[in-house]
């Protein structure tokens, strides 16, 4: 087998990595410079619950892999399935070398009247864990060490570009997506998370943004960043396919609701009330629309799929996202129900239809997303928290972030894709997709 320049390249990319985190300074000895508390104020129930989540978010992805493999062609579960694992390795890394000073590092931005307002983190903040210790971030997890916080953050970053890969399943160089992986998580995931969760970005300091998880985050940049992906790589051959196991959806979708507990509840960063509530709103929502889906369904003359039951399932837990800890368990019933009918309503739409996004990343997540933002800016509590708290200039502040947030993520995919098949072409070869990526991109398939 002829190995190519870009394999040489990756590998010694990683080499380099590998040995230079040698050369960094350990996370003991550095000045405190007040942004870090005491040992003493570590709280032990809030270490233990963060933990246990940090560890459901990561089994998220494994159900990515499961959900996602289940529903494309017999000859590509195995290399669809790869691309939301792989996150796993790549990210992970990219995540301690940089990916995290870039996300909460101190903020880079731009001042207004005297106040600063942060668009990313400095990179040389927190490179290679530099100063990410045991010792609780004074600002952003004040009863946990800071080196937990980190690696819980972690596990966002990771799914984040998995969910993508939904969108050119089937027809998408594996070293070609490693790359776009990369560009993403640096230059879309990472300000999108500093603005948002940095107690000094912009759209949380300025736009007064609630995202409580990642619906903005995460799951709107994942579904324009699909949108985008689908377009530039255009149609498959051959569009239409059986889905391969939908045994493997519905373990999938039990192994995601799961992690999602982790994922909601666990952005609490503490053991609490509010951890409870979002694990509450969390689970009744994916209930709701998932039931909600299903009977949407058979009244437009379609049937009763267990495939629709675990789409509607994961919408639903998509659209609370944002809004998990700050609505009550009655909001979340409607979250789930409306959330799914606008969900099932843009998948089955036309004009949708005409883009080969091949599973419907964008209408599950970048439409659960906008869903879930909006719906949090409706109804989450709190002084001056939203519409029904707050009035319309709230409101009004959240439609203008979504917006930004909606335009950032899609046109700056739009161009890392671009600047990716300039690199690496993007797509497979029409031979390769005849034979299927699990042969031609990996050399292994399916013996079932």
């Amino acid at each position: 087998m002829k190995i190519g320049l870009k394999w040489i390249v990756s590998f010694a990319l990683i080499a380099l990595v590998a040995i230079g985190g040698l050369f960094w300074s350990p996370i003991v000895d550095f000045p405190n410079n007040g942004e870090f508390l005491s040992e003493d104020k570590i709280v032990g129930a809030d270490v233990a619950w963060v933990l246990s989540a940090a560890g459901l978010v990561l089994l998220m992805t494994p159900g990515l892999s499961f959900f996602y493999g289940g529903m494309v062609g017999k000859k590509n579960v195995i290399s669809t399935m790869l691309q939301s694992f792989i996150a796993l390795g790549v990210i992970s890394i990219l995540w301690v070398v940089v990916g995290f000073s870039l996300s909460f590092g101190d903020s880079l931005g731009f001042e207004i009247n005297g106040v600063h307002y942060g668009i990313i983190g400095n990179p040389l903040s927190y490179p290679f864990f530099t100063r990410v210790g045991v010792l609780p971030h004074k600002m952003m997890a004040s009863t946990i060490p800071f080196i937990l916080f980190a690696l819980f953050q972690m596990k966002f970053a990771v799914i984040t570009p998995a969910l993508i890969t939904g969108s050119f399943a089937e027809r998408v160089r594996f070293i070609s997506y490693l790359l776009f992986m990369v560009l993403f998580s640096i230059c879309i995931y990472a300000p999108l998370c500093h603005m948002v969760w940095h107690p000094e970005g912009l759209l949380n300091k300025y736009f007064g943004v609630k995202d409580f998880a990642g619906g903005t985050v995460v799951h709107m940049s994942a579904g324009f960043a699909a949108l985008a992906g689908a377009l530039v790589l255009g149609n498959r051959k051959k569009p239409h396919h059986e889905p391969s196991n939908i045994p493997f959806v519905l373990l999938g979708t039990g192994m995601l609701w799961f992690g999602w507990f982790g994922f909601n509840a666990g952005s609490a960063l503490s053991a609490n009330a509010t951890a409870a509530t979002a694990f509450g709103t969390t689970t009744i929502a994916s209930a709701s629309a998932m039931m909600t889906w299903i009977f949407f369904d058979r009244i437009n003359g379609r049937s009763v799929s267990a495939l629709g039951a675990c789409i509607g399932a994961v919408v639903g837990l998509v659209a609370i996202t944002p809004g998990c800890g700050f609505v009550s368990i009655s909001e979340s019933l409607f979250i789930g129900f409306i959330s799914a009918i606008v969900s099932n309503m843009m998948l089955n739409w036309k004009a949708l239809k005409k883009i080969d996004d091949t599973l419907d990343v964008f209408a599950c997540h970048g439409v659960g997303g906008i869903m879930g933002m909006i719906l949090t800016a409706i109804f989450a509590h709190g002084e001056n928290a939203s519409l029904l708290h707050g009035g319309i200039g709230v409101f009004t502040h959240h439609m203008m972030a979504l917006a930004l947030v909606s335009v950032f993520a899609f046109f700056g995919s739009l161009l890392l894709y671009k600047i990716t098949d300039k690199i690496i072409t993007l797509r497979v070869s029409e031979e390769s997709e005849e034979m299927g990526l699990d042969l031609s991109q990996h050399e292994e398939s399916l013996k079932w």
